[in-house]
């Protein structure tokens, strides 16, 4: 059994989970702030040219939608099936992934909606991707073994698929 066999997708949701609660209290806070200066009194426009007041609103309707964004995305990590794959099964959404470059090992978490966010477990950092990014569409109905090619800012770089979890 090799070390990497041991992964605990529930322990790595979890720290998922509560680094996304984490920026939704900081984006709560930050909108809250907004929206306070954005309705004092001192933020009303003296002239045609004074927008501070409006740039706040902006601001507090932008906080306010990613906020909205994070708890959807609270509720998906909460229902999410941690579906235990199979070396021979092939990857699809809810699949980890252990990628070898030639130069680096990569782990990869298949999760619609937490695309671009990353932990770390036990030393390991793990990326989220969208199953709709590039590197899903390329993962998404291959297996353990499977090796392929991907055009990135440094070139060609290729992937080879070691372990699916």
């Amino acid at each position: 059994m090799t070390a990497t066999a041991t992964l605990d997708k529930a322990k790595i949701l979890e720290i998922l989970q509560k680094k996304i609660e984490g920026e939704l209290q900081a984006i709560i806070r930050s909108a809250t702030l907004a929206h306070q200066e954005a309705t004092h009194e001192e933020s009303k426009a003296e002239d045609q040219y004074d927008t501070r007041g409006l740039e706040a609103s902006y601001l507090a309707g932008a906080q306010a939608q990613r906020a909205t964004e994070l708890q959807q995305l609270l509720v998906t990590l909460k229902y999410l099936p941690l579906h235990a794959f199979k070396s021979a099964d092939a990857i699809a959404a809810s699949a980890l992934v252990l990628l070898e470059t030639g130069e680096s090992s990569l782990y990869y978490w298949l999760i619609t909606g937490a695309g671009g966010l990353s932990v770390v477990w036990e030393g390991l950092k793990i990326q989220m991707i969208s199953p709709s990014s590039p590197m899903g569409e390329e993962l998404i109905g291959r297996k353990a073994g499977d090796a392929f090619e991907m055009q990135g800012k440094g070139g060609v770089r290729e992937y080879e698929i070691l372990e699916v979890f």
